[in-house]
């Protein structure tokens, strides 16, 4: 007889920011293993667009889609030590969580950071992503006799980190990271450079950085590699 398969949890791993500019997560800190998965995941992106005023002969504005934000993700988190009531542990990963909003000592003095963070929940890979925590809410529902918060619900608000894409070769001479951006349908190498530059002529650079050779065939899903705004003008 097979053994019932392992009941996936979800997780989420606090890490020391990166060294530099990095976009690499540093040394695990802390993994907050769900005790119970969430109930719900609120997933968020939005598009970018860029209204011109409009002509006599025209209706209404002419719009022009400019990409993508980067994805956020709400989750709410369940913490309980009921049956440990003098373990502190509820207290502990409440703190784990505010850390999230304060720089990282291994950040200071120069380029002050706080932890960088990885949700993960077994094969659910749409809400995977290097983010930073931009809001925590905590609400402690349960206490020990001598005033030990035993059980709590925090809901932590978690904003996408722009990795690198895998090609990328810090030592090979090309232009620095600004950003990654991931096509979507309707993206145009002149949208993008509007978008990043605020100037669609620059679109040459970012074909260039990701050697691309047809810039009017662009498949949705690819990611692009949007080279730092100095060395557009460079």
């Amino acid at each position: 007889m097979k053994g019932k398969a392992s009941h996936v949890r979800a997780k989420l791993s606090i890490h020391d920011p990166p060294a530099g500019k990095g976009t690499k997560p540093g040394r695990l800190i802390k993994a907050l293993k769900f005790q119970f998965n969430p109930a719900a995941l609120e997933l968020t992106k939005s598009a970018n667009w860029r209204s011109s005023p409009a002509v006599a002969t025209r209706a209404g504005a002419e719009v022009e889609f400019l990409g993508t934000e980067q994805q956020s993700l709400d989750v709410e988190i369940f913490l309980d030590s009921s049956d440990e009531p003098g373990n502190g542990k509820v207290r502990d990963e409440v703190e784990a969580l505010f850390s999230c909003l304060r720089a990282a000592p291994s950040s200071l003095p120069n380029r002050a950071s706080p932890p960088w963070v990885l949700f993960e929940w077994g094969e659910f890979t749409t809400v995977r992503f290097v983010a930073y925590v931009r809001q925590v809410s905590a609400s402690y529902t349960l206490f020990s006799s001598t005033g030990v918060p035993i059980r709590a619900t925090c809901r932590v608000s978690l904003e996408e980190i722009p990795q690198d894409t895998p090609k990328q070769n810090p030592t090979s001479g090309a232009l620095t990271a600004r950003s990654v951006h991931r096509l979507v349908a309707g993206d145009t190498l002149q949208s993008l450079a509007w978008r990043e530059y605020g100037d669609a002529t620059a679109w040459r650079v970012i074909a260039e950085a990701n050697e691309i050779d047809d810039p009017m065939r662009l498949a949705p899903g690819r990611e692009l590699l949007l080279p730092a705004a100095d060395e557009i003008r460079a």
